[in-house]
């Protein structure tokens, strides 16, 4: 998401004085490369290039400036005193979507980004002399497993932030997996051991707390210390859905990397997907990643220096709500007008899939269809003096991934809840009235048509840009 905000910017507001750009890395060479091959590398920068032709790569030299950094550390990294102390002097707009979005995130890499960065990027906004607003990416979903309408404040995380007023949450967090990880090391236990554990205590820490994932909770976490700390700074927290292609600009279709509903549609598409988790009239709750950085740029604009902070659900299920069902049927045509041809060159073959509302139903399929097979499979292998290993451990471990993703994806797939959005449509009124070029930031999910996006927008997108490269 940070690209397309950094190519919108460059587009529509060429004038920009000075773009610094964070990016993890060693050292400046290894972050400038970085921007080149993940960031204006990609088709995403096409229109831009086109813009400047020749002149691109001067105009990108005079703008951004890339910065290494790391937002799991002080000053966030950034090792040369000159560079920081320009830009504590020279920023005036800090927008933070630093963070790891997995699910299934180890909690130690998890903790240090989406919580301990937050503290790291409020710190260094609090020495910008000219800081006139600082906008915090979050998660919709920071409310947990709730249902019904959830509203745009802080009330989610009410009960959490008196818990931890009992204790330092840092200190204990810090120190548990500290502990862990050296406990481990002593044991002499292989990465992938240690890996797992600690995505295991990572689920555990945040069930415990009443966050559904590792991902959740600690975004969740940040926000808390966010408001905690934030004195008279001017915050805005954009709390968007599930992010998808973009839906017009700077063209359609563009995406990168799966996201949360793509890894089921790509698996669908590919005939690999026959069932699924879900209530069928549920809600899913979906947002274009351009509609998003509109909202992020005019929610800089309307709340700068405004010693206070306001929440923003940017989303769709308010005001153009779309079920898991018309979703499944738009796809569904969609691949069987249009199947996937596999590396093989054979067309693959998709149909309806059958929906499971509840976990136990779900369960008790895979029970049937693939566990008891996979019983028959173990005996025979035993039979056979181990003749069917190689197959049996396949099986086995495909079947245990497929169980956790979807433990993993339930809370969503299962999701009963509604997001507010009345500051986000205050925001949209206040930049009708107040903006001559409303329209070139537009993030008003009612003008899309479910339908024509999904078939002629989002999939094909999803296809070009991902699919086919992997």
């Amino acid at each position: 998401m940070h690209a397309v905000f950094v190519e919108k910017i460059l587009r529509v507001q060429p004038d920009v004085k000075r773009l610094y750009l964070l990016l993890r890395a060693a050292d400046t060479k290894s972050a400038t490369d970085r921007m080149h091959d993940q960031i204006i590398g990609k088709e995403l920068f096409r229109v831009l290039k086109d813009k400047w032709g020749t002149d691109f790569d001067s105009f990108i030299a005079e703008k951004v400036v890339v910065v290494a950094g790391d937002v799991t550390f002080d000053d966030l990294g950034v090792k040369e005193l000159k560079l920081r102390e320009e830009m504590y002097n020279g920023i005036e707009i800090i927008l933070n979507s630093a963070g790891t979005t997995n699910f299934d995130e180890r909690y130690d890499i998890a903790l240090s980004v989406n919580t301990f960065g937050v503290q790291h990027v409020l710190s260094f906004a609090k020495k910008c002399l000219k800081l006139e607003i600082l906008l915090h990416v979050s998660t919709a979903y920071v409310c947990g497993e709730r249902a019904g309408l959830i509203l745009e404040d802080s009330s989610c995380m009410d009960e959490m932030e008196k818990e931890i007023t009992k204790f330092d949450f840092n200190v204990q967090e810090k120190n548990l997996v500290e502990e862990k990880l050296n406990e481990l090391k002593a044991q002499d236990a292989t990465e992938e051991v240690i890996t797992t554990t600690m995505k295991d205590i990572g689920i555990e820490r945040a069930k415990l707390y009443g966050w559904p994932n590792t991902y959740v909770f600690t975004k969740a976490m940040g926000e808390i210390f966010l408001g905690q700390s934030k004195d008279h700074l001017p915050i805005v927290i954009i709390r968007p859905t599930v992010i998808t292609s973009s839906y017009k600009e700077p063209f359609p279709g563009w995406v990168q990397g799966f996201r949360t509903i793509d890894s089921v549609i790509a698996s669908y598409c590919r005939g690999k997907v026959t069932c699924l988790l879900v209530d069928p009239m549920s809600v899913f709750d979906m947002i274009p990643v351009d509609m998003v950085v509109h909202s992020m740029v005019v929610a800089m604009v309307a709340n700068a220096n405004k010693s206070s902070s306001i929440i923003y659900h940017v989303g769709s299920s308010l005001r153009n709500p779309i079920n898991f069902l018309n979703i499944h049927s738009f796809v569904f045509r969609y691949c069987t007008e249009k199947p996937w041809i596999g590396k093989d060159g054979k067309r693959a073959k998709v149909g309806k899939l059958k929906f499971f509302k509840t976990m136990a139903t779900f369960r008790m399929y895979m029970k049937i269809r693939f566990l008891l097979p996979l019983e028959g499979l173990k005996f025979a292998n035993k039979a056979f003096g181990g003749y069917f290993q190689d197959l049996y451990v396949n099986y086995n471990q495909k079947l245990k991934l497929v169980m956790r993703l979807v433990e993993l994806y339930e809370p969503y797939m299962l999701f009963k809840g509604i997001f507010d959005d009345n500051n986000a449509e205050e925001l949209r009124r206040i930049t009708r009235e107040r903006f001559v070029d409303a329209e070139a930031f537009n993030f008003d999910a009612r003008c899309i048509d479910w339908e024509d996006y999904i078939m002629h927008t989002h999939i094909p997108g999803l296809q070009k840009h991902v699919m086919m490269k992997r």
